[in-house]
């Protein structure tokens, strides 16, 4: 195997013995002392730790020779990214930015935090290198606490809810990320998929699925409302999965791609008003749309969008996260003007157009820094000193990992 491949012995070990002996460093001198408070969020807490870990490694196991890098890899960056996530709340607490205090509410904004790595990664899954995606973790953490820290201080948004931009964060950070790599040859046999590999993908699929609602209410004070309504908009999102894959397929079958994605439709889309919805019946229709454009969608960007602008979405995060994001976010601006209407008897007009300015404000402020920041990082990410790999050598597990023979023919 060439030497430049080989060198990731000499580096990234290194790289992480270096970032974990730092956050050891900083957390001796700058963590204060662990609260012993919120206990009754351990469980939810848990079922978030076991999606975002087990569920989303093997959702993104969807190429055939990429099976141990899309879960190695992902539990990798993420018991990383919690530690720096961590350490970046405290320095802003230092910075007299916000208070902060160590506790498990902390440590599950972490997690959460980490959810848009990991849509991000399911971009350019397979085409960079593990250097490459430990130095995309930290930029995009470094840029989603600037982002969530200019929706509290200049637009007023209360402090938990911009953890709720995660999906639509992520989805177009990484769609810019992804731009900034060669596109790989057409036809290439590796980034295809096979039964095996579609069938553990949904299996994380489902194990994502389940746990959703948990992801949704877990730093909310309506809790239970929370999971009534994202239960509710995953069901709807999965029947109409199966009905849309079927009206649009050719033949008439079900296809595990469209299974795949639009299944979570209706819990992305309601991230954002999943504790806010009195009328069950408001959160099953966003179910149901934000499954049909996650289906109609995959079909014009895989199509049209896609081609024109080069982008190869590995996992499809786009149509997966991204469109059902933006659909969330414009039903909480519909939603949040209606219900503040009809409370105030439309007659302070002013004051909802300040409440659209605010929410459209975060929800632009939010998608610009994602694609800009994106652009930046996929630049730095190709310079020479991380060793980008060829385009020949895309979507290959045995570039990093001891792989049989056995299962390669497979």
């Amino acid at each position: 195997m060439p030497a430049r491949y080989l060198n990731f012995r000499c580096s990234l070990p290194w790289l992480l013995l270096l970032l974990q002996t730092l956050c050891l460093i900083y957390s001796f001198f700058g963590f204060p002392d662990p609260g012993d408070v919120y206990p009754h969020l351990y469980p939810g807490f848990q079922d978030v730790n076991h999606m975002v870990i087990f569920g989303f490694g093997f959702f993104l196991m969807v190429l055939r020779r990429c099976g141990f890098s899309s879960t190695g890899f992902n539990f990798l960056l993420i018991v990383l990214g919690v530690q720096c996530s961590l350490v970046m709340e405290d320095f802003l607490r230092f910075l007299g930015l916000q208070y902060y205090e160590v506790d498990l509410k902390s440590l599950a904004k972490a997690v959460v935090s980490m959810t848009a790595v990991v849509i991000s990664t399911g971009a350019v899954l397979g085409k960079a290198n593990p250097v490459q995606l430990i130095v995309m973790t930290l930029m995009e953490l470094i840029f989603f606490y600037i982002s969530r820290w200019i929706n509290t201080t200049f637009l007023q948004v209360p402090e938990d809810l911009p953890l709720t931009h995660v999906h639509l964060f992520g989805a177009y950070f990484g769609l810019a990320v992804t731009s900034r790599f060669p596109e790989p040859p057409p036809g290439l046999d590796k980034s295809r998929s096979t039964p095996k590999s579609d069938l553990f993908s949904m299996l994380g699929t489902v194990f994502v699925w389940v746990f959703w609602p948990s992801f949704n209410s877990l730093l909310t004070d309506s809790s239970m409302k929370a999971v009534l309504n994202t239960y509710l908009a995953l069901a709807v999102s999965a029947v109409a999965a199966f009905m849309l894959s079927a009206l649009t397929s050719k033949d008439g079958k079900f296809r595990m791609t469209h299974i795949h994605s639009a299944v979570l439709a209706g819990g992305v889309t309601l991230s954002y008003t999943a504790h806010s919805i009195r009328h069950p019946w408001i959160a099953m229709i966003l179910g149901l749309l934000g499954s049909v454009i996650t289906i109609l969608g995959s079909h014009c960007l895989q199509r049209c969008f896609n081609p024109a602008l080069k982008l190869q979405d590995t996992s499809g995060v786009h149509f997966t996260f991204g469109l059902p994001a933006v659909l969330g976010a414009v039903a909480s601006v519909v939603l949040h003007v209606v219900e503040t209407g009809i409370a105030q008897q439309w007659s302070d007009l002013s004051s909802l157009g300040y409440l659209v300015f605010v929410d459209i404000g975060a929800f632009c402020q939010t998608i610009s820094t994602a694609l800009i920041t994106g652009l930046i990082t996929g630049l730095i990410l190709n310079i020479k000193l991380l060793k980008a790999v060829h385009v020949s050598k895309y979507f290959d597990d045995q570039l990093y990992w001891e792989v049989s023979f056995k299962m390669i023919s497979d």
